[in-house]
């Protein structure tokens, strides 16, 4: 049996602490996604560093904001994972201890492992409650001063063989515990395609026979003979039509490639629908309050407070254009964009 056991002293009261570990938007920032399965909770973890497969838990003991224990499988390894969240004079102590009672880790596998926890509570987490207590601040310096807030991490080492691993059982564990808590986002319904565009046909000119014209008959000079007058046939007009002009039609589609701490990665795909090149397209994006944008490619851009506006070049018939941009967001929280539109249009989710 191998057993891992971690703690950090955190300049933040319990509750809050709490809500960063149950919370599933806030731990998809710190750690990694959370979804449910089908008879547990998946924690995203595969292709993590450390780690073979996703987490499966279940909760065995939830007291919150204090005490959460979980059991969990990744692949074949069985984990139990506990975490105890106490207060002290300053704020509050999160211990966590990974018992892994089936299977085994070799050196490299719990240095990574090590390594990919540490980042995520030491330096992630920490971040997120420093975000949190923002939110809180009440900046009249009358009534007390801004804080600095510091995580200190201790590890313990026991028998030589105990490692100051940041587990991800803290992530698994509070999330399985805030299940119930966690919101998830609507989905977007999907926008209709366009109407087909009607051909416009001119109404046909009605024909009108042409005025008789009169034909004088030679006659051998007989008396009591008359010219007698013949009408010519009437001609018909012909009908005028205008056919449809092929038109270029332009659609665009937004997704998230990356998410981050404070900020993300996004990107929009642009098609052309139509029967007809487009010289050029245009895509604008409302990003969040203070955002910024950095690291762009496949497209000429520029920033107008929270309106980032991309130029494309003349695109065919049938053919696309993929632009991705980095975004900085000081809101955790934020994961995309506000707005996306091509043309007027709005951006399709992808």
């Amino acid at each position: 049996m191998i057993e891992i056991d971690s703690e950090v002293e955190l300049f933040h009261p319990v509750d809050r602490a709490w809500r960063a570990l149950t919370d599933r938007a806030l731990v998809a920032k710190w750690f990694a996604e959370v979804v449910p399965g089908s008879d547990r909770l998946v924690l995203r973890t595969a292709g993590l560093p450390g780690f073979d497969a996703d987490l499966a838990v279940e909760v065995r003991e939830m007291r919150a904001p204090e005490r959460l224990v979980l059991s969990a499988r990744e692949g074949d390894q069985l984990l139990l994972l506990t975490a105890t969240v106490a207060p002290t004079a300053h704020g509050c102590r999160l211990a966590v201890r990974e018992t892994l009672e089936q299977g085994d880790w070799d050196e490299a596998q719990r240095t990574r492992r090590e390594e990919q926890h540490q980042q995520a509570l030491g330096v992630r987490l920490p971040a997120i409650l420093d975000w949190l207590a923002f939110q809180q601040v009440d900046l009249r310096r009358a009534e007390g001063a801004l804080t600095a807030e510091l995580p200190v991490v201790r590890p313990d080492r026991r028998a030589g063989r105990r490692w100051a691993l940041i587990t991800a059982g803290v992530a698994g564990l509070a999330l399985a515990a805030g299940a119930a808590l966690w919101a998830t986002r609507p989905t977007p319904d999907a926008p209709q395609p366009p109407p087909a565009a009607t051909p416009l046909v001119m109404p046909s000119a009605r024909s009108q026979p042409a005025a008789p014209r009169l034909s004088r008959t030679a006659a051998p000079a007989v008396r009591g003979s008359t010219a007698t007058g013949s009408t010519s046939s009437a001609r018909p007009s012909r009908t005028a039509s205008l056919r449809p002009t092929p038109t270029a039609t332009l659609t665009a589609g937004y997704r998230t490639v990356t998410d981050r701490i404070f900020g993300y990665r996004g990107e929009v795909k642009v098609d052309n629908i139509g029967k007809a090149a487009s010289p050029g397209w245009t895509v604008t994006v409302t990003l969040g309050d203070g955002a910024t944008l950095g690291n762009v490619s496949g497209a000429e851009f520029s920033q107008d407070g929270r309106v980032v506006t991309f130029v494309g070049a003349a695109l065919p018939a049938g053919s696309s254009a993929t632009v991705r941009f980095d975004v900085r967001d000081p809101d955790p929280l934020h994961s995309a964009p506000d707005g996306c539109a091509v043309g007027g249009t709005p951006c399709t989710g992808r």
